[in-house]
């Protein structure tokens, strides 16, 4: 059996995985079983569209929070945290640590998105 060769890690949301296992579903008729496990998970998770995703992205980049690395975006954009506490929370399983004002920032692009999406 081949080995895979590994050419690039890069962290996606699950707006973009979702999109990945629609390409393959399209390509090989159908899913394997952890892929539809997948799928299913994603399905009720995701709450916004991708153009919306990809925004919010673009803002949280044009922050310039140093510290802020794509991983760190990339799970802010799947959980939307509304609040520095829930961001605290999300952040403490890595070693990153943002200051009070980057937070408030941070949280404050989510929540013009989270709002848009309730309306």
């Amino acid at each position: 059996m081949p080995r895979p060769e590994i050419i690039k890690e890069e962290p996606i949301t699950m707006v973009e995985l979702k999109e990945e296992l629609t390409k393959i579903k399209d390509r090989d008729k159908e899913l394997g079983f952890s892929s539809n496990k997948t799928e299913e998970y994603l399905n009720q998770f995701i709450t916004l569209p991708k153009e919306k995703t990809q925004e919010l992205k673009e803002k949280l980049e044009k922050l310039k929070i140093s510290r802020l690395k794509p991983e760190f975006i990339v799970k802010v954009i799947d959980t939307l945290p509304t609040s520095v506490d829930q961001l605290k929370v999300l952040l403490q399983g890595y070693v990153v640590s943002i200051s009070q004002a980057d937070a408030k920032k941070i949280i404050e692009v989510v929540k013009e998105f989270t709002a848009a999406e309730k309306k």
